[in-house]
């Protein structure tokens, strides 16, 4: 399809066809991007998740990096814990990531 017919099709400007094609997203407003996949038959292949389970899904993930910081850090001073210790540390940093402030969950 060419960019004319895509953007007729879409109704986005061929300019902005154009530039969501050449990588330059982050410059085009996300209606205009999902006009253009809309418009190629095409989707994003996201999943919706409710609030809870992507909170959830954030404190998992932050308290694995957690428990490898930790086991990173004993490593270097011989002291690596076991498997069964990691486990124990990811799941207590995940509770407590959970029933915490949700800004931890979203800190760098």
């Amino acid at each position: 399809m060419s960019f004319p017919s895509l953007a007729e099709r879409s109704g986005v400007s061929e300019p902005t066809v154009k530039r969501i094609f050449a990588g330059q997203i982050g410059e085009a407003l996300f209606a205009n991007v999902a006009a253009v996949v809309d418009a190629l038959g095409m989707s994003f292949g996201l999943e919706e998740i409710d609030a809870d389970e992507l909170c959830r899904r954030q404190a998992r993930m932050k308290a694995e990096q957690i428990a490898r910081l930790v086991q990173g850090t004993s490593a270097l001073e011989s002291q690596a814990v076991d498997p069964t210790t990691y486990n124990r540390l990811v799941e207590k940093s995940y509770h407590e990531l959970l029933a915490g402030s949700k800004r931890r969950l979203w800190a760098a």
